[in-house]
């Protein structure tokens, strides 16, 4: 059995380092707190769960321009067809001379005022006409940004923020932390309005932005607002850092909450788990790519000297990489930049939820 000249075995010096590496890690997961983490598919479910439980109540939409509309007359098939209502807000329909204002009335409304209007140019003496939309094209919606399908989305019926964004396939991996809905004309609150939304009146836009947080998980409905023709909903970018390597727990990319927030060495480690206890802390680096020559650049990080205070800590920019090798892996950080793009081609993305 070997023995050092301090009477300490080899493999209680093993032992040591090892502890010593996993304080080293509780030390920093205790010091940013355990992060609750989920992954963008867990945050899209979510959403999609949410939205079918949280349908508005149904409400008639009106008619606009660029609605395809299907007229049938019970028993007058020569006078049933399709129309579309024109940019002015009319149609025309045969046998009655003019244009017919459409535009705001409910289907309902137009049924009753289309019977009148045969009624009036003795065309049938008791009407039965039945309007279907048959095409909407006059409530859009534009939904971009941060989600996975960018659309227009047309409001047929009374429809929720929650709806909107699980119609768009949810968020992307890159969302940030809040949403906004942009309404061309100031209004009083709506249905879905309150204090708990931070409202910005800015010219002849009205700016609602709500914290995807309370959105998903506060359960108040006044975060799930109603959407409206004409809004805009916009989820900003925010960017990713990515920490990878086997030195640390946890592996993966992290979304930032804001575009431009920046977090630390320190931080970084916390989310992804801390560190293993076969990590080469000292010997971690950060991929970035210089904005000026487009070419990834390698900066060297000592963690264990930033965790002793020896070292300012470094803050992280959106899509660096943070590299933490294991013991196996310090060879290989001549090619680091070969190892890491290798690896994160199956990264998994991690969101505070």
């Amino acid at each position: 059995m070997g023995f050092t000249v301090r009477g300490v075995s080899d493999w209680h010096r093993a032992w040591f380092v090892c502890v010593v590496c996993v304080l080293l890690a509780g030390g920093l997961q205790t010091a940013y707190g355990q992060a609750k983490l989920e992954t963008p598919q867990q945050t899209n479910q979510k959403i999609q769960e949410l939205a079918s439980f949280s349908r508005a109540r149904p409400a008639e939409i009106p008619i606009g321009s660029g609605d395809v509309l299907h007229v049938e007359v019970f028993d007058v098939p020569e006078l049933s067809r399709d129309v579309r209502v024109s940019d002015a807000g009319d149609i025309s329909y045969p046998l009655i001379p003019g244009k017919i204002a459409v535009a705001n009335l409910t289907v309902a409304g137009l049924e009753s005022k289309l019977e009148q209007l045969l009624i009036q140019n003795g065309l049938v003496s008791h009407p039965d006409v039945s309007v279907m939309v048959k095409e909407e094209n006059s409530q859009p919606v534009s939904v971009v940004g941060a989600v996975n399908h960018t659309m227009i989305y047309q409001v047929t019926r009374a429809t929720t923020l929650l709806e909107v964004l699980s119609a768009a396939g949810g968020i992307s991996n890159d969302a940030g932390s809040v949403v906004i809905v942009t309404r061309p004309t100031p209004a009083g609150a709506g249905p879905g309005e309150s204090a708990s939304a931070a409202i910005k009146a800015g010219g002849d836009d009205q700016k609602i932005s709500i914290r995807l947080q309370d959105l998903l998980e506060s359960g108040d409905p006044a975060y799930n607002i109603a959407i409206y023709s004409g809004d805009t909903v916009t989820v900003p970018r925010a960017g990713i850092v990515y920490i990878l390597g086997f030195g640390v727990t946890q592996p993966g990319g992290y979304v930032l909450e804001n575009h431009g927030e920046q977090i630390t060495v320190l931080k970084a480690i916390a989310l992804a788990r801390g560190l293993t206890s076969f990590a080469k802390a000292n010997s971690a680096v950060i991929l970035r790519t210089d904005s000026a020559t487009g070419q990834k650049v390698q900066i060297p990080v000592e963690i264990q000297k930033i965790t002793k205070h020896r070292a300012e800590d470094v803050p992280l920019l959106s899509n660096d990489i943070l590299y933490v090798p294991d013991s196996a892996g310090k060879k290989a950080l001549a090619h680091v930049g070969t190892a890491v793009l290798g690896m994160g081609t199956a990264t998994a993305i991690y969101r505070l939820p």
